[in-house]
């Protein structure tokens, strides 16, 4: 298609419309067949009705062997992981037509339907234990019990990352290229992907990235955080978007980045800062959240630092001057982390206020001095089972049950040491200022 130029118009003639299409002739009226004819045609129907393409089950048996890999590639095109994959397989082999004398090699309803009866009649998968589901939940990342509803949707089939390589739990939008690669490589320092082993090297030999692209606000022996904003370090905060949608089921935005600070959580060796964890918060919340995002790579959990992060968090608050909360809703791994983290902090305070004799504080009081919302607050009490109803009045109490994990906690922190925030190296820090255009998005 192009522009035609007005002198190339022959406006002399006069204009020829197309002519209509001729009507199709009426085909003549067929004589009615007998009623002979109708049931024949009537059983045949039936029976082609009743029975499935031979393609689809030909071609399950011959591929069988072959292709054991590849059944178990997730879906390739964004979007197509929502249906269901019974009804991918009939549109793709509903060109099999079935041929005639082929009536063996097809299946009929009536064993369809012997075949749900008895798998309705088979005894149901017995219930995870509570050990079993958290263990299940933070090696696979959601409560669900069916994993056809996790590979469904699952687009990556595995990511190295560093010296690890780490099996994704969701959807994250990586170009659709990626999906088809067993391997997908990700470099550590500036969060690049790459699909071949031998693009990934060249890069790595040319990367000049050893540590997130923000300032270092807190340093101590084990790790350091980084501040970084979204609207100056574009790329790599979308690509730290793209690598924790892979792990978060509820995270939503991974593109427009501006609005947001994201503090990187990273380890120092000689050869720079890998990363650990991260949150991110807006710049400026109407609902007072203190963090929109937060995660810890998979290869470095059980190791206390979902708890540095949560911890660091609402020492910024403190610093602030303001109340913190989550933003909900939490993934199922952040919400048990976050409650551990608000029980500890508050049996702590409690403890240690009863031991100085002055054992009476409210909810208001609790949540000034931690920094925490009076709705968090109410949630952690009601669940330990702490706000007992006396005298017309609501206390607080310290339980026995409560007091024994608390000691139970103290000495397995003996033993194995206890990762902590010290807010002396937080004194420099101060909350940052941005003009308007800085805490909008990008549009």
């Amino acid at each position: 298609d192009e522009w035609v130029s007005a002198e190339r118009l022959d406006l002399s003639q006069e204009v020829e419309w197309p002519l209509p299409e001729k009507p199709e002739p009426k085909s003549k009226q067929k004589q009615q067949p007998s009623k002979a004819q109708q049931v024949s045609k009537t059983d045949s129907k039936a029976t082609k009705a009743n029975k499935r393409p031979r393609s689809a089950t030909a071609t399950r048996e011959t591929s069988e062997a072959p292709e054991a890999k590849a059944s178990r590639r997730p879906s390739q095109q964004g979007g197509k992981e929502n249906r269901d994959p019974t009804v991918t397989i009939a549109t793709e082999e509903i060109g099999g037509t079935p041929q005639p004398g082929e009536d063996d090699s097809t299946i009929d309803l009536v064993d369809m339907q012997e075949a749900a009866i008895a798998a309705k009649a088979a005894p149901e998968h017995a219930p995870y234990s509570r050990e079993e589901e958290i263990e299940k939940l933070r090696t696979g990342g959601s409560m669900t019990q069916n994993q056809t509803e996790i590979s469904r949707v699952r687009n990556l089939e595995r990511i190295q990352m560093g010296g690890f390589e780490v099996e994704p739990w969701y959807f994250s939008p990586y170009p659709a290229e990626f999906t088809d690669c067993d391997l997908v490589y990700i470099c550590e320092m500036c969060l690049g992907y790459y699909g071949s082993e031998t693009q990934f090297r060249r890069h790595r030999k040319k990367c000049q990235v050893f540590h997130p692209p923000g300032n270092e606000i807190y340093r101590d022996d084990n790790v350091s955080f980084f501040e970084i904003d979204g609207r100056r370090q574009r790329t790599w905060c979308r690509n730290l978007c793209l690598l924790s949608k892979l792990f978060l089921d509820h995270k939503t935005l991974y593109y427009d980045v501006d609005p947001f600070l994201f503090y990187c959580m990273t380890v120092r060796s000689p050869h720079g800062h890998h990363l650990v964890g991260y949150f991110s918060k807006e710049k400026e919340s109407a609902e007072g959240y203190n963090v929109a995002c937060i995660l810890t790579l998979p290869q470095h959990q059980r190791k206390g630092y979902g708890k540095l992060l949560i911890q660091f968090s609402y020492e910024l608050s403190k610093i602030e001057g303001k109340l913190g909360s989550p933003e909900k809703p939490l993934s199922d791994l952040g919400l048990l982390g976050y409650r551990a983290y608000w029980q500890e902090v508050i049996v702590d305070l409690l403890a240690e206020r009863e031991s100085e004799g002055t054992p009476i504080m409210s909810v208001e009081d609790l949540g000034g001095n931690l920094a925490m919302t009076t709705n968090d607050v109410l949630h952690t009490l009601q669940n330990l089972n702490m706000l007992r109803y006396n005298n017309k009045n609501h206390v607080i109490v310290l339980t026995d049950a409560v007091l024994e994990q608390r000691e139970r906690q103290k000495e397995k922190e003996r033993i194995k040491g206890k990762r902590a925030i010290d807010s002396a190296y937080l004194r420099d820090w101060k909350p940052p200022v941005f003009v308007a255009s800085a805490r909008t998005w990008n549009w």
